[in-house]
């Protein structure tokens, strides 16, 4: 990638169930990352309709399709910037959290739903996904990811060895697990050579309080663009990842030797 390409990240406190209030927010912030010259921009977790509120991730959910998806599309292609986002979505009388990915023009060009479901309460309002989402951008091979699904060096793993160099992930971290952007993270990018986005919550919803800290990390584990824990918008140029010196990134794709009978990945 020679020519500059600028990705955004937004983190910000939850909607808390405020459809209306989350969308003006969202054509805000996506007017003001085009204005900074991105391309997409990618947003939390269950964005819509807030990520601890089970009791609205059933009466709430729509369908891929849907007047949410419709809105994301128009307000993409209205601004000029592309969004990556969390939402509860509804098929077949089942609810997943999903992440959908809409490009500058509208045009969907990814979905996916989380296949690691964190604890009871995500249990409880979602099916778990199960399989993968690779898609195209700008050049690069893409993917989907999901808060907890990030944490686990399989799925890396698995994504890296279908060409993967870049994973967008909103996430719904809460304070006191900073070390996932800190430490987990980094340690994710370095170890498969990935570039990865992970945008948080800030603030509180109901009686969980985020964390904040959301990242932008190159496959040299070291963070292209980072946040406190207030409300930030990141913006970064991935045309930086150029300049990385290649002898210093990771060789564990080539090197690694399996010993006796072992998963795959």
């Amino acid at each position: 990638m020679s020519e500059s390409v600028k990705l955004a990240l937004y983190q910000g406190p939850a909607i808390d169930g405020d459809i209306e209030a989350g969308f003006i927010r969202i054509e805000r912030q996506l007017s003001a990352a085009a204005l900074a010259g991105a391309r997409m921009a990618v947003f939390p977790e269950v964005f819509l309709p807030g990520y601890n509120r089970p009791d609205l991730h059933h009466s709430l959910a729509q369908p891929l399709g849907g007047e949410w998806t419709r809105r994301l599309s128009a307000l993409a292609k209205q601004t000029g910037c592309g969004i990556t986002i969390g939402w509860a979505e509804a098929d077949g009388g089942k609810v997943y959290n999903a992440a959908t990915c809409f490009d500058e023009t509208g045009a969907q060009i990814a979905h996916y739903r989380k296949i690691q479901l964190y604890g009871p309460r995500e249990q409880e309002s979602f099916e778990f996904g199960d399989s993968y989402t690779v898609f195209d951008l700008w050049g690069r091979k893409a993917a989907l990811l999901i808060c907890y699904d990030v944490e686990f060096p399989q799925h890396c793993i698995a994504l890296a060895k279908q060409g993967v160099s870049l994973i967008l992930v909103p996430t719904a971290n809460p304070r006191g697990f900073e070390y996932v952007s800190e430490a987990l993270i980094p340690a994710r990018a370095a170890e498969m050579r990935l570039t990865i986005a992970y945008a948080n919550f800030c603030g509180s919803e109901g009686d969980i309080t985020f964390g904040g800290h959301s990242v932008i990390v190159g496959p040299d584990a070291k963070p292209l663009a980072s946040a406190g824990v207030g409300e930030t918008l990141l913006v970064t140029d991935l045309s930086a990842l150029d300049r990385i010196d290649g002898t210093i990134l990771s060789q564990q794709q080539a090197d690694y030797r399996r010993v006796g009978k072992t998963d795959d990945t």
